[in-house]
């Protein structure tokens, strides 16, 4: 494969772990970034993320452009992105995918390909960057059929060379299958966090906190900003997993009332269940 140019935008923690673990890609010869936080551009370049930051024109003349940015953002770059080269790939990396596909304006459907790296902490900025942060871990590659033939090859390519391991999944699977696993435990840490918040003993209940608080508690840190977007543009299937989450608190909050501790020991065994499918 010839070199090519890759621009990122956005170099918080997805975009800048990138950026960092795309060094080691062969046929990656130049990272370019673009952030519109001036901040961010700072903290890049003085970790060494990128080779350049540069303005979104210089970004849409690169082989290969990566959008590491919240789902809205997405969609607003995609539209700003309809003059690019024939040969371009445009990699967006939301953590929804079905809105962003039906954005995607007709023009550049075949330059496109939607990808979701199964992977992150709950820190952002550039600060948070991580090398190897995809390295073994799962991206979605989702509606590939209708990318361009070079640029399934170029996405294929690039994720293959950063050591992910390839799926390929419809959008609405995807964002489905997502709430369970990804945006449901998000917005249930944000509610643990806040219920601890809401009591006026909080420091003193938090001077117990453990592992199990902590772990809990974790997802909570994330970003506002980007998890206002992934709700708002998968809420539908949050809400259904919300609702199945509630019926199987409900039960478990039944047994307890009632003292059925056979039916709730009867729960938690089933729920055990869960880690063989891990192992």
């Amino acid at each position: 494969m010839q070199q090519m140019r890759l621009g990122i935008v956005g170099l918080g923690l997805m975009g800048g772990s990138l950026a960092l673990s795309a060094r080691r890609v062969p046929f990656i010869h130049a990272i370019l970034g673009s952030d519109h936080n001036p901040k961010h551009q700072k903290e890049a370049t003085e970790l060494g993320l990128i080779d350049a930051i540069v303005d979104f024109e210089t970004i849409k003349s690169c082989d290969i452009i990566v959008l590491a940015v919240p789902v809205e953002g997405v969609i607003e770059l995609l539209r700003r992105l309809v003059d690019v080269a024939p040969q371009t790939t445009i990699i967006d990396m939301g953590s929804t995918k079905e809105a962003i596909i039906k954005a995607v304006p007709e023009a550049i459907r075949k330059n496109f390909v939607a990808a979701h790296p199964m992977t992150g902490t709950e820190n952002f900025g550039p600060k948070a960057a991580v090398e190897g942060l995809y390295e073994d871990n799962v991206v979605v590659l989702c509606d590939l059929e209708q990318s361009g033939t070079h640029q399934q090859e170029v996405a294929i390519r690039l994720f293959s060379a950063l050591h992910m391991r390839l799926h390929y999944m419809h959008a609405h699977e995807h964002d489905r299958h997502a709430a369970f696993i990804s945006h449901m435990p998000h917005m249930i840490s944000y509610s643990i966090a806040n219920a601890v918040l809401s009591q006026e003993d909080k420091e003193n209940i938090l001077a117990l906190a453990a592992g199990g608080f902590r772990s809990m508690s974790r997802l909570a840190k994330s970003s506002p900003n980007m998890w206002e977007d992934i709700f708002r543009q998968n809420s539908h299937n949050v809400i259904d997993a919300i609702e199945r989450f509630e019926e199987e608190l409900f039960r478990m909050k039944k047994a307890l009332k009632n003292g059925d501790f056979s039916a709730l020991h009867a729960q938690m065994k089933n729920a055990n269940r869960l880690q063989e499918i891990f192992t």
